[in-house]
């Protein structure tokens, strides 16, 4: 059986039109067919309430600002970020790091590669002095040829989840854990540290709510996708709640 959403069919033609809009995607089909079925469910929400536009994309654009509308940030949610994250909010901070990569691909069964990659760190736990070794055996990062060696970091540098480990972690400190990213598994290791100074929240404050309130915009549309996707008629693929809240879909960006 083909797939179809409220009775349209999406043909291996859209597909194919779509899938390399998302070649870095851990799964560049699935994340395709998402694509072409949540577009379809807006446009057809569009329809529905009579949105007007010129481009499918400016209509969904329309459609979300009518539908899907959060509060701006409040000054105690901005302070209560800033206090919790001071790593973020300081100039001239730095740290020396290295990191094995257990990356995620369609063909790399996700268990086996978490299973291997915690064995790889409780063996660090055992013999630290391994880090090199090990890393130039697994990493998948081009870093491991340099014994997972990533040079000097500063903030903002490397994805959000990485950013917080690497300036939570005191110098020379490897993590306990696993540290899961887009990318794949982590094993992380700072060796140096140059702390910051902070910046006053004043010279931030604009910014902090500017980020809190896409990230409260990205949570309103996830569950606006999730409430359409309850009501659709959707044949030939599973979409359920959490897959919609999982995807990275250019159009909750």
């Amino acid at each position: 059986m083909g797939i179809s959403v409220n009775g349209i069919d999406i043909d291996d033609a859209d597909i194919a039109q779509e899938l390399p809009h998302h070649d870095g995607a851990g799964n560049p089909l699935k994340q395709a067919v998402h694509e072409l079925v949540l577009r379809r469910l807006l446009q057809d929400e569009a329809d529905r309430l009579g949105v007007q536009g010129g481009s499918i994309d400016d209509r969904i654009e329309a459609l979300f600002a009518q539908e899907v509308r959060v509060p701006p940030a409040d000054d105690a949610a901005c302070r209560t970020f800033y206090a919790q994250r001071p790593q973020l909010f300081s100039s001239g901070a730095l740290v020396e790091a290295r990191h094995i990569l257990f990356q995620v691909t369609p063909e790399a069964p996700l268990e086996l590669l978490r299973t291997t990659a915690q064995a790889v760190l409780d063996a660090l736990k055992l013999a630290p002095e391994r880090f090199g070794e090990l890393a130039a055996q697994y990493s998948n990062c081009p870093s491991g040829a340099l014994g997972g060696n990533l040079g000097q970091l500063s903030p903002g540098q490397s994805v959000p989840e990485f950013d917080a480990l690497l300036f939570r972690l005191e110098e020379g400190a490897l993590a306990g854990h696993l540290l899961e990213t887009r990318f794949g598994y982590h094993i992380v290791q700072v060796l140096r540290r140059v702390e910051g100074q902070a910046i006053a929240y004043e010279a931030v404050q604009a910014q902090i709510a500017d980020r809190l309130s896409r990230a409260a915009w990205q949570r309103a549309v996830h569950q606006y996708l999730h409430l359409l996707v309850g009501r659709a008629e959707i044949a030939g693929i599973e979409l359920e709640g959490a897959s919609v809240e999982g995807t990275a879909s250019p159009l909750v960006q």
